[in-house]
This record gives C-alpha cells, sequence and structure tokens, in this order.
C-alpha cells in the first residue's frame, strides 16, 4: 500500500450530507479558490497547525474502523484535487482492499483541475461533484479570485465519462440568483446532459468570514423560487435544499 502522506484539515466518520448514503468525509488541507461564501475558510490556505499529516495506509485504517455502517467515502477540502497523488493512491487502496473495496468513492470539488488530473483519477474514482459558483466567468472571479475555465471543462470531462454525479449551485441573493444568470446557467447545463443533476443550495452565514456576512440568507421560498426557474429552463434534475 502506497505510504503517500496528505495534509487533512478533519474527518467525519459519518455523514449524510457530502454525497449519497452514509460517508465516511476526508477533508484535505488548502484551496486554490478564496470564496467569500466559504463555509471552511480555515481549510483554504495550503497550511494550517490544526491540520495533519497521514499516510494512505493510516486513514485506510480509520475507514476500516467504521466501515461496516458506510455506504461509501467522499475526498472534500479545501480542494482535493490540489493533492491529487495522494487522493488517487488513497482511492486506489480502498478500492484493492477486499473489506472496502464496495465502498463508493467520491470527490467534493471546485473543479478548478486540468483534464490531467482528472484522467488521472477517473481509474479509481466513482464519482465527482463539482461546484459551480458562477457560469459569467467576470462574476466567478469576484466570488472565488480564479476564473472558471477549468470548472466548465472538468465538468463537461466528467459527464462524458460517465463520473459527474451532481453540479452544485451555491446561490447568494442579490448576487448570483437573478432570472437571466439562472436561464443561461440552466442552457449551458442542458447542453451538457439536460437530465443533469443540479443541487441548488441557499446561502448560509454560518462559518463564512466578515466579508460574505454582508450579504442575506437565503430563504426557503428564494430557494424554491430558483429551482423553479432552473426546471423551466429545461433542466430535469433539480434538488433543492
Amino acid at each position: 500500500m502506497s505510504a503517500t502522506r496528505g495534509l487533512i484539515a478533519d474527518v467525519i466518520r459519518f455523514s449524510a450530507v457530502d454525497g449519497p448514503g452514509n460517508r465516511f468525509v476526508v477533508f484535505l488541507q488548502g484551496c486554490d479558490f478564496n470564496c467569500l461564501a466559504c463555509h471552511n475558510p480555515h481549510t483554504i490556505p495550503a497550511g494550517s497547525r490544526a491540520a495533519r499529516w497521514r499516510t494512505v495506509p493510516e486513514l485506510v485504517a480509520q475507514v476500516r474502523a467504521t466501515a461496516p455502517f458506510l455506504s461509501g467515502v467522499t475526498v472534500s477540502g479545501g480542494e482535493a484535487t490540489r493533492q491529487s497523488e495522494f487522493l488517487r493512491d488513497f482511492f486506489a487502496a480502498l478500492h484493492e482492499n477486499e473489506q472496502l473495496a464496495r465502498l463508493t468513492r467520491y470527490v467534493d470539488s471546485n473543479g478548478d483541475a486540468p483534464r490531467s488530473v482528472w484522467d488521472t483519477l477517473l481509474p479509481v474514482l466513482d464519482k465527482a461533484m463539482i461546484d459551480l459558483k458562477a457560469l459569467d466567468p467576470d462574476l466567478h472571479i469576484r466570488l472565488t479570485g480564479r476564473p472558471n475555465d477549468h470548472v466548465l471543462h472538468s465538468i463537461r470531462h466528467l459527464a462524458a465519462h460517465g463520473k459527474l454525479h451532481e453540479v452544485r449551485l451555491l446561490l447568494i441573493p442579490g448576487v448570483n440568483d437573478d432570472d437571466r444568470t439562472l436561464t443561461a446557467t440552466a442552457a449551458w447545463l442542458r447542453d451538457v446532459d439536460a437530465g443533469i443533476r443540479v443541487k441548488v443550495i441557499g446561502f448560509r452565514q454560518h462559518g463564512v468570514r466578515a466579508a460574505g456576512r454582508r450579504w442575506p440568507e437565503a430563504t426557503p421560498e428564494q430557494v424554491a423560487g430558483w429551482a423553479d426557474t432552473l426546471s423551466a429552463a429545461g433542466l430535469t434534475g433539480i434538488d433543492a435544499i
């Protein structure tokens, strides 16, 4: 088994919100985005005194301890693909372990990874969940500090290989939720796959930095309205939370 090390921000042994079923979730330290709406801003820096280096065997042992109660493993962040070698070796070790091979292997990603990274992960990855912060490139830069070229390419590439579980839209009232923006986003996603699974997530202030707390939280009525707008624009796989 590989002794590759990963810088781990945190581990959750049981989660029902990071992919389908009951999942073991690993949060890797470091992200190339600097999202104002990030709920885990402590995972953005490349290093942290709270983060710990772990080898693949050490992390596999943690998964094995709770495996009878799990349906899968999700690696999140920070941004998981920044540590793609560790991610690949960790997923490969799970796949090769007789006790753990049944567990599905998911990545929760901002999508800012080149095709070459995804191609190294495809053989060991079951599905990816990709955040699309904004379709408009200028708005995306304002929200994240980075362009969205890789994000859009990642969605298309993963969908073409049957590896895309869902696209996640974090919508902020008055920022990226107007009908024109939603309709354009729906049209782009529909071009990828009209049945693409899309999770509509209303912005919450919990955990965000001061810069993000100036935005209002989304109401249930707003989230339902956004879902209706996306559905009316031709998307059939809408899930709103």
